[in-house]
């Protein structure tokens, strides 16, 4: 009799147990999914978060260059102005020039003799 006992104490243990492997097997495909999901969501915000970054990368390179463009100009037109300046002079004073450039090598050919 006590074997009947155990034998009805244990099937019914059996069944507990499988009812609870049934739900954490549940549970567990639940969290997959859930985590699917997640990964999806994550995966689609990053794409967008990479397209807006490369959006303002394009955009702050685009104002870059517009500006060094600028500045290559203005570099141009201070060279322009400046050898404008030098051809006028030379032109007015063309005997303080010669001698300044004679200082000049004077200068370079002591330093250089040292």
């Amino acid at each position: 009799m006590s074997y009947s006992i155990f034998q009805s104490g244990r099937s019914r243990r059996n069944g507990t147990f499988h009812n609870l492997e049934s739900g954490i097997e549940e549970q567990i495909e639940s969290l997959r999914d859930e985590l699917a999901e997640l990964t999806r969501l994550v995966g689609k915000s990053s794409r967008h978060q990479g397209e807006k970054i490369r959006s303002q990368a394009g955009a702050g390179y685009e104002e870059l260059l517009g500006r060094s463009e600028d500045l290559l100009r203005e570099l141009q037109h201070g060279y322009e102005r400046g050898a404008t300046e030098m051809r006028e002079t030379v032109r007015k004073h063309p005997l303080a020039t010669i001698g300044a450039a004679a200082a000049f090598g004077l200068a370079i050919a002591f330093l250089a003799r040292r």
